[in-house]
């Protein structure tokens, strides 16, 4: 027999085995000695809104009864070694799942990726925070698992009408990541486990018959009578399939200008650009949590979301909070040399002493004009000339520009700064000098209005690092919206984030599979999927 229970509990029983059991019992009216009991904990969710923190646990009982797995989709990786060939250009989220969803529907995918795997990105993200070396092939953005690899492994997403979330999470399960996932409302992995996760899933690719190729960039795209064809790599090497899964990410800069020099469709999206925001994570904490002294022992690292609507020169935009990483560090996201462009990341514990976040202002086309001689590339020319202009100002190497956010709002340059978990280390200017007017002004607003919303957040004990600007894609890659095809580029798929359709790991593996079976349904087996 099986019991379903909703329970609100003490951060201790939640987070505490022994206790979570014991309690649960106890609402169930079982005794803690009865044989062949099993407990364990379906969903959880913390509750901050009052003075006391609770937790929402949704708990099975399994009372003389084995309790089932957790894995409810059963997934058959067929061998594909000869089978019909799709390319997949691009090894993030979007490129990874396509892959493994085609080798679902017995098709070989040939991923084909500019920088390198998991274990030898290490050494370029090294360089970059050590040394101030950018390598264009391999950072924090482009290798194996993209930028997603090495991020704190956010897996919320709103995208539940784009694929089965549920599914997604269950093969990141099969491939190393915790049960846990399947269980928080906000799960994430960690950028200490995902790239063991990322690697389980290359291995899977490749002992099913796929191909992976590292250190392979795409220069040019075969495309006869409006159908692409294949690809041509640096090397000069034709790789030919039945289409094209364009999934290279938002920092492809040279896959947009090679789109647009080719007259391929493309469309400039508006987009998000501002600062990290880092604070002390106790001082989140004793926000959020409201305690005094710390969150104790159970309670994770707490997070936040805000967000305000801002008005100037006549034009309302939206300031929020993004990709916060809790008990996390800034890191540098350069995908070239002479840029600077700073991102957040958490380990599993998240328990670094710094909590961060993204905190942007929304960019629309009518705030560029004059970037507008750029055509479809006008927004992505702006956002390489603020992340151009950061890099001037902290010295033209890493070192990132910073400056405590009341000195901001008070237009001072800070005499000194704070300690920082960013690796390359801050120089101290004026932001208003890095960041466009109509950005530095919306975000002075809205960090006294947070302050409002969440006491002591607008503080001179937090600064800002900047800049905050791969939020998302600055290009969109038009397609169908039932085909998911290029609507001139036959064969064309483009996928995920950078093709703007996608905005995270979960969303971007969804949009990959779609892609995938899409593209499926209409060049090879041609039968509904």
């Amino acid at each position: 027999m099986k019991k379903i229970l909703q329970l609100q509990l003490d951060p201790s029983e939640a987070y505490d085995e022994v206790q979570f059991e014991k309690a649960a019992l106890q609402k169930a009216g079982i005794r803690p000695s009865e044989d062949e009991v099993f407990v364990r904990q379906n969903r959880r969710s913390i509750d901050a809104r009052g003075r006391k923190v609770r937790v929402n646990v949704e708990a099975e009982i399994f009372i003389k009864e084995s309790p089932d797995s957790r894995l409810q989709i059963d997934i058959d990786y067929p061998q594909v070694e000869n089978a019909e060939r799709i390319l997949i250009v691009g090894a993030g989220p979007a490129g990874m799942f396509a892959a493994l969803r085609a080798i679902e529907l017995g098709v070989k995918p040939i991923i084909i990726e500019r920088g390198k795997d998991v274990r030898a990105r290490r050494r370029d993200l090294a360089a970059i925070n050590k040394e101030n070396i950018v390598n264009p092939d391999s950072n924090y953005c482009f290798g194996e698992g993209g930028a997603g690899t090495y991020s704190d492994g956010k897996l919320y997403t709103r995208s539940k009408k784009r694929g089965d979330i549920r599914r997604i999470l269950e093969i990141l399960v099969r491939h190393g990541a915790t049960e846990e996932i399947l269980v928080d409302a906000h799960p994430h992995i960690g950028t200490n486990k995902l790239p063991v996760v990322v690697t389980k899933l290359r291995e899977t690719i490749l002992g099913s018959g796929g191909e992976i190729h590292f250190g392979t960039r795409v220069e040019d795209f075969i495309i006869d009578q409006s159908e692409i064809k294949g690809v041509i790599t640096q090397h000069g090497d034709r790789i030919l399939g039945e289409g094209v899964i364009l999934a290279t990410g938002h920092s492809a800069r040279d896959i947009f200008e090679l789109l647009h020099a080719k007259k391929v469709l493309i469309e400039p999206k508006p987009f998000a650009l501002g600062v990290r925001i880092e604070h002390s994570q106790n001082l989140i904490d004793r926000i959020q949590y409201h305690c005094e002294v710390d969150r104790g022992p159970y309670l994770p690292a707490s997070s936040y979301s805000l967000v305000h609507q801002t008005h100037f020169k006549g034009k309302q935009r939206g300031v929020f909070s993004f990709c916060m990483c809790p008990g996390g560090f800034i890191v540098p996201a350069a995908t070239a040399p002479g840029e600077l462009v700073v991102n957040g990341m958490s380990p599993s514990r998240r328990d670094s002493r710094f909590a961060n976040s993204g905190m942007v202002v929304a960019v629309e086309l009518e705030d560029l004009p004059e970037f507008q001689k750029f055509g479809p590339l006008a927004a992505m020319h702006f956002q390489a000339s603020v992340e151009r202009k950061a890099w001037e100002m902290g010295g033209k190497t890493q070192v990132a520009p910073a400056q405590r956010m009341v000195d901001f709002v008070n237009k001072k340059v800070s005499n000194s700064l704070l300690d920082t978990s960013y690796q390359p280390g801050l120089e101290a200017v004026d932001m208003s000098e890095v960041l466009p007017d109509f950005i530095s002004r919306r975000l002075a607003d809205a960090f006294k209005a947070f302050g409002q919303k969440m006491r002591g957040y607008f503080t001179n004990e937090s600064q800002l690092i900047g800049v905050e600007s791969r939020t998302s894609s600055p290009v969109r890659i038009p397609r169908d919206r039932e085909s998911l095809e290029h609507p001139e580029i036959k064969g064309l798929y483009p996928c995920g984030e950078g093709a703007g359709f996608a905005g995270g790991i979960v969303s971007a593996a969804m949009d990959g599979e779609r892609c995938a079976e899409r593209l499926i349904t209409s060049h090879i087996k041609r039968t509904s999927i």
